[in-house]
């Protein structure tokens, strides 16, 4: 700067030079064949090959004379990257990842987040790319928003149809058992999985977008069970029945059907359990939430849900009195001879 400024130029004109000389640059137009065509000035390649070349590149100082361009620069040489990677505009370093063998990409990206508070010095952070970001993402507040919106549609839809915001919250409540059941084998099988011998086929598990999904279609599934129970229940309860009473034969009715539907999709995802080569790990975490989300609902729905209807059925009367459409209890007299002997 000192020196540009002792002959009378700015900066800026040394730039100006090199970038023509080097870089090329945009100097007018002329028309040709009834077409446009702009003007571009660079130096021969031949002339810009070498440091040397600098000695041959002149510009024009205050008193008008030509003084090499040497003069106002000096040139060091300086080691830097062929390539600079950039994410989000930051400069960036790529980092593959995977697991080892008997944990998941969960762990692994929990393990992950751990070293990198630990050790990142400040000023460094890190980011997910690529499936591991899309797998953060989606066990993320959109799974959640997922879930909520499945309890609201059926508890809408049994609203509609028992006529009531009430009795609707003993088939609610007694889905949490079944999804309970999906995490209770997804982490017994991971652990059993890990310490013995069975580690080739059972694997390893963990809450991922397959037994997110599995969680989804168990809703529907335990749901449709409590509403059978609750369903018959209700049903022996306008015949005039107690609601205790109504409750327990109502789930007695149903007993059969349960365990044969639930029983039924426990065997045929076995082998869905049970996968091997390609996408087994999806599949088998798959299968073993269904399978124990639908063993353990099954288990448990037919001991809560009748409580569970007892409970809310009662809180419906308080609000809403019974009114009795069917005073004709000779449907019911087989099936309370059936109970009393």
């Amino acid at each position: 700067a000192a020196a540009c400024k002792k002959a009378g130029i700015s900066p800026s004109d040394i730039l100006t030079t090199m970038q023509g000389y080097y870089g090329g640059l945009y100097a007018s137009n002329f028309n040709r064949f009834g077409k446009m065509y702009r003007v571009m000035i660079q130096s021969d390649p031949l002339s810009r090959k070498n440091l040397e070349s600098l000695k041959n590149i002149k510009v024009r100082n205050r008193s008008g004379e030509m003084a090499p361009i040497s003069q106002f620069i000096s040139i060091d040489k300086v080691y830097g990257p062929d390539i600079i990677s950039r994410f989000n505009l930051y400069t960036s370093m790529k980092v593959m990842v995977a697991p080892a063998s008997g944990y998941t990409s969960g762990q692994a990206l929990t393990a992950l987040a751990e070293v990198a508070n630990q050790s990142l010095p400040a000023g460094y952070t890190y980011e997910l790319g690529g499936m591991a970001r899309e797998e953060a993402q989606s066990s993320g507040s959109a799974t959640g928003l997922i879930f909520i919106l499945c309890f609201v549609f059926v508890y809408l839809l049994l609203s509609a149809q028992y006529e009531s915001y009430i009795l609707p919250l003993a088939v609610l409540l007694s889905v949490p058992f079944g999804l309970l059941g999906s995490f209770l084998f997804v982490n017994g099988v991971s652990a059993i999985g890990n310490i013995s011998m069975l580690k080739m086929i059972l694997g390893t598990m963990s809450n991922n977008i397959y037994m997110q999904i599995a969680l989804i279609m168990l809703m529907g599934l335990l749901a449709k069970n409590a509403i059978l129970i609750v369903e018959f229940a209700l049903d022996r309860r306008k015949m005039g029945m107690s609601i205790t009473w109504a409750a327990v034969l109502g789930a007695g009715a149903r007993l059969r059907p349960i365990l044969m539907t639930s029983l039924a999709m426990v065997v045929g995802l076995l082998p869905l359990m049970f996968a091997f080569g390609v996408g087994a790990h999806g599949n088998r975490t798959l299968g073993t939430a269904s399978i124990g989300g639908m063993l353990v609902g099954m288990m448990c729905q037919i001991f809560i849900v009748p409580v569970l209807f007892v409970i809310f059925q009662y809180l419906q009367e308080k609000v809403k009195p019974m009114e009795w459409e069917d005073i004709d209890n000779t449907d019911a007299v087989t099936e309370i001879e059936q109970y009393a002997k």
